[in-house]
C-alpha cells in the first residue's frame, strides 16, 4: 500500500471543504439529475451527483478533482441518505478520487493484455518523467495510478487521462503525449497508431474481405 494515495489531514479537509455548496450552474444540473428518478428514489442519483461534485472540486482546484468527506456528506444530505451509503459508492468505484490528484490523472492499465503489449514501457515513460505510482508530481501536474482493465484490450496498451483514452501506446508515443499535456496542448485521443482510427485490425479488414471473396467465388461457380 506504499503507493496508495494519501488522504490529507481531516482538520485541513474540513477547514477547506466544510462549506462546500453547488455553484448556481451545478445546482441546476443536480436538480435535473434528481428529477430523472421517481419520488422517493432520489438516492439513485448518488453516482452522477458524486461525479458532478468531483468535477466542481476539480474546477476550483484546477485538477481532475476529488471527493473530500465534507463534499460526500453534502451530496448525501441532498439525497436524504446516510453518509456511509454515499461513501460506500465513492470507495467502490475507481472513477471517484478519495485523495487529491493533479491536473492530469494518468491511469495506466497493467492488466494482462496491456502488459503483453508493452504497458511496462508506458509505465517507464511515466516514471522517467518523475512520476511515482500513487503520487502527484511536485508541480501538481500529473498523478500516476496503475489500474485494472478499462476495456480497451484491442488497442492495448492504453492509459486513461482524466476523461480521455489514449491507445496503441509505446514508450515514445507516451513521452510525446505527456509532453503535449505539460505544454497545455490537447493531444489526439484514441489510437496513437496512424494505421487505424478506432479498433479495426492494424493490417486492415480481414474477415469481411474473405467473406466478400468467398461470396464472389460462390457466384462464379453458379
Amino acid at each position: 500500500m506504499a503507493d496508495a494515495p494519501q488522504i490529507p489531514d481531516e482538520a485541513e479537509v474540513r477547514a477547506r471543504w466544510g462549506a462546500f455548496a453547488w455553484t448556481a450552474e451545478n445546482a441546476e444540473k443536480a436538480k435535473t439529475v434528481i428529477a430523472r428518478y421517481p419520488a422517493g428514489r432520489q438516492r439513485s442519483a448518488v453516482m452522477p451527483l458524486l461525479d458532478l461534485a468531483q468535477r466542481q472540486v476539480g474546477a476550483e482546484t484546477n485538477t481532475q478533482g476529488w471527493l473530500p468527506v465534507p463534499v460526500i456528506e453534502y451530496v448525501a444530505a441532498q439525497l436524504d441518505m446516510p453518509f456511509i451509503r454515499a461513501y460506500e459508492v465513492a470507495t467502490f468505484y475507481t472513477m471517484y478520487n478519495l485523495a487529491p490528484v493533479g491536473r492530469y490523472h494518468v491511469q495506466v492499465c497493467g492488466t494482462t493484455p496491456c502488459m503483453l503489449r508493452g504497458s511496462d514501457d508506458v509505465m517507464a515513460a511515466c516514471k522517467n518523467r518523475g512520476m511515482v505510482k500513487g503520487k502527484t508530481t511536485p508541480d501538481g501536474l500529473f498523478t500516476l495510478t496503475e489500474v485494472e482493465c478499462m476495456g480497451t484490450c484491442t488497442n492495448a496498451p492504453m492509459v486513461q487521462i482524466n476523461d480521455d483514452n489514449y491507445e496503441d501506446l509505446d514508450y515514445d508515443s507516451t513521452v510525446r503525449l505527456l509532453d503535449d499535456l505539460a505544454a497545455g496542448k490537447q493531444p489526439k485521443t484514441g489510437p496513437q497508431n496512424p494505421k487505424r482510427h478506432t479498433s479495426e485490425p492494424e493490417g486492415g479488414p480481414t474477415t469481411l474481405k474473405d467473406m466478400v471473396k468467398a461470396n464472389h467465388d460462390y457466384r462464379k461457380d453458379w
